[in-house]
């Protein structure tokens, strides 16, 4: 009996799919494949994937996080702040970086949809 996993993917909701692509692409991933009927989508980050799905339900949404571990806590401010700047996008919004009790500087980011991303930077 092998019980090796060789892949964990979370399926992320999206409000408007082709607004959360386009977020997510101008933050970094890469997409890595998308449906014929643009309702799925593989994006990658650091070697790490997920699903972007067209599916959104308003309190999973506003309870789903995704914590990512960053080298940078601030340049992901920085960074997210221009995505922010030079795009249209609703609902996006993010935090100026703040320690927290569990011993990391963390950027909050809420994606369109109101997906929360942590860029945690462990001290």
């Amino acid at each position: 009996m092998n019980l090796t996993v060789k892949d964990v993917k979370m399926f992320v909701p999206a409000q408007d799919f082709k607004e959360s692509l386009r977020f997510y692409q101008a933050l970094g991933c890469q997409l890595n494949w998308l449906a014929e009927d643009n309702s799925l989508a593989i994006l990658e980050l650091a070697g790490c994937r997920f699903y972007l799905q067209d599916f959104y339900n308003k309190d999973l949404a506003n309870n789903y996080m995704i914590h990512i571990s960053v080298e940078d806590s601030r340049a992901w401010w920085e960074h997210a702040s221009k995505v922010i700047a030079d795009g249209n996008y609703k609902n996006v919004r993010l935090t100026k970086p703040k320690e927290e009790p569990y011993g990391a500087i963390v950027t909050f980011i809420w994606d369109p949809s109101g997906v929360l991303l942590h860029m945690a930077q462990f001290l």
